[in-house]
C-alpha cells in the first residue's frame, strides 16, 4: 500500500522591507498627516466622538464655586439641603434650581406702657408659624432705617366736619417724623376713588400746601385706596440716595372715619396686599364718639377713647394685622407724643427671617406669633401673617380669592374679631 504524504499549507511572511512599494509610500504619507495636522487643527476634547451640533457653543467652567456655607443650625432641627450652582451628578449635565421663600418679619417691641425696647437679642426670641415653633435662621436689630410713607386723607363728605382735623393731623405728622435727605412721602386722597396728589418727595413745603387744598365731598373707598397705595406707590418706593443700603421701612398713616360704602375690594384684600408689599398701616380715627376729654390715656397721654365703634373696630384691625397702631384722639394736640413714638419706633426695629418647616406654596394664610418668653411684660408689634406664595418680584401683585377670615383675627390681647366685609 502506498503511503500518503501529510497535507501542508505554508503562508509567506513579510516584513517591513519586503512591503511593496505603493504600500509603503501610503504609510509614510499617513505618518506624514498625522504629525503635522494637530498642530494646525484646534484642540478637542478626547471624550469628543460626534461633530459638533450647529449653533453657538457655551463654555463650561472648569471648576464649579464652592457651595456656600449654610448658617449654624440648633441641635435638633432638620438641615436645610446646600444650593449648589451648576451640575449635579446625576443631572444629566443641566443646572437645578431650588426655591427657597425664607419668611422675613419687621417688628417692634414694647413695653405695657408703649415704651420702645432696643436692647433685646435673637435668644431673646422665639417664633410661630401656625402654632408650630420654627428655627430664627438669620437675626438683626435694623436701627435708623429710612422711611418711605404713604399719607392716605379721607376727603369724603362724612369726614367734612373733621376735615381741618385732618390736614392739622397730617401736616404735624410729617414735620415730626419726615427727615430731609433722608425720607419720603407722598399724599394721596380718597373719596369716590384715590387719587395722588403729591408723589414721593422730601420736601415738607410740597407735602403740606398739596394737603392743605384738600375738600370733602363723595362717598369712602377707604379699601382701595390701601389696595392701590400699596400695589402701585409702597411696592417699589424710591431707594436711598448715594451708596447708602437699599433697605427702607414702607409705612402708611391712615386718617379716616372707617365707613367704607364705596370700595370694589375687599377689607381682606386690602390688608393682603399690605401683607405682600410689607406695608405697616398706622391709623388715625376721625371719630369724636366715646371720647372723654377730662380723662387722659395712659398709653398716649391724649383723650381717653372708653369705647370703640364699629368703624374704629375696622381701623383698629387695620392696624393689627400689618404691625401698627391704632390712634382715637380728640384734638391734634393728643397726637403729638404718639406721632414722636412713631418715628422712634419706625427707626428702631428688628427683622427675623425663618425657613417654615411647611414650605408648601398654595396661597394658604399663615399665622405668625413672635414671643419674648423670658420677658413676659412685653408687646411684639408685628404682621401677624402671611400668604405662602412665591416672593411678590415672581410674580403679579394680585391677592389670592377669596381671602380666608383668618387675617381679621385680633391679637390675643383683643378678643374677637370684628365682621369682614
Amino acid at each position: 500500500m502506498k503511503r500518503q504524504a501529510p497535507f501542508v499549507v505554508r503562508v509567506p511572511v513579510r516584513t517591513a522591507v519586503g512591503l511593496p512599494v505603493k504600500v509603503a509610500l501610503t504609510a509614510a504619507l499617513a505618518l506624514l498627516v498625522f504629525l503635522v495636522l494637530p498642530a494646525k487643527l484646534p484642540a478637542q476634547s478626547p471624550s469628543e466622538t460626534s461633530p459638533p451640533s450647529p449653533g453657538p457653543q457655551t463654555e463650561t467652567p472648569a471648576q464649579t464655586p464652592p457651595a456656600p456655607t449654610p448658617p449654624a443650625q440648633n441641635p435638633g432641627t432638620p438641615a436645610v439641603p446646600a444650593q449648589t450652582p451648576g451640575a449635579d451628578a446625576n443631572s444629566g449635565g443641566q443646572a437645578l434650581k431650588f426655591s427657597v421663600n425664607l419668611v422675613d418679619v419687621l417688628f417692634t417691641v414694647l413695653t405695657r406702657r408703649n415704651k420702645l425696647v432696643s436692647d433685646l437679642d435673637k435668644p431673646d426670641f422665639q417664633v410661630f408659624d401656625d402654632n408650630v415653633a420654627q428655627q430664627i435662621r438669620y437675626f438683626t436689630k435694623q436701627t435708623d432705617l429710612p422711611l418711605r410713607i404713604g399719607m392716605l386723607l379721607d376727603t369724603s363728605n362724612s369726614i367734612r366736619d373733621r376735615l381741618r382735623f385732618e390736614q392739622d393731623a397730617s401736616v404735624s405728622f410729617l414735620y415730626s417724623v419726615l427727615r430731609r435727605n433722608k425720607d419720603e412721602a407722598f399724599v394721596m386722597t380718597f373719596d369716590d376713588e384715590p387719587q395722588i396728589l403729591q408723589a414721593f418727595t422730601g420736601d415738607t413745603g410740597k407735602l403740606r400746601d398739596e394737603i392743605v387744598k384738600t375738600r370733602a365731598g363723595g362717598g369712602t373707598a377707604i379699601y382701595d385706596a390701601i389696595y392701590t397705595a400699596c400695589k402701585n406707590e409702597l411696592s417699589h418706593p424710591p431707594r436711598p440716595p448715594g451708596d447708602q443700603p437699599d433697605v427702607v421701612r414702607r409705612v402708611m398713616i391712615l386718617i379716616s372715619d372707617g365707613d367704607d360704602n364705596l370700595s370694589t375690594h375687599t377689607r381682606s384684600e386690602a390688608i393682603q396686599m399690605a401683607q405682600i408689599t410689607d406695608v405697616v398701616i398706622y391709623t388715625i380715627s376721625t371719630n369724636t364718639e366715646w371720647i372723654s376729654t377730662t380723662q387722659k390715656d395712659a398709653n398716649t397721654g391724649g383723650s381717653l377713647k372708653y369705647h370703640l365703634t364699629d368703624n374704629d373696630k375696622i381701623l383698629q384691625d387695620l392696624a393689627d394685622e400689618t404691625g401698627g397702631r391704632a390712634f382715637f384722639p380728640y384734638r391734634v394736640d393728643d397726637l403729638d407724643q404718639s406721632f414722636q413714638d412713631i418715628g422712634d419706633e419706625l427707626r428702631n426695629q428688628y427683622s427675623i427671617a425663618y425657613l417654615p418647616t411647611n414650605g408648601i406654596l398654595d396661597g394658604r394664610y399663615h399665622k405668625i406669633r413672635i414671643d419674648t418668653p423670658d420677658h413676659k411684660g412685653y408687646q411684639v408689634r408685628a404682621r401677624q401673617g402671611y400668604f405662602a406664595r412665591p416672593n411678590p418680584g415672581s410674580e403679579p401683585l394680585t391677592p389670592t380669592k377669596p381671602a380666608p377670615t383668618a387675617i381679621l383675627a385680633r391679637p390675643t390681647a383683643n378678643k374677637g374679631s370684628a365682621k369682614s366685609n
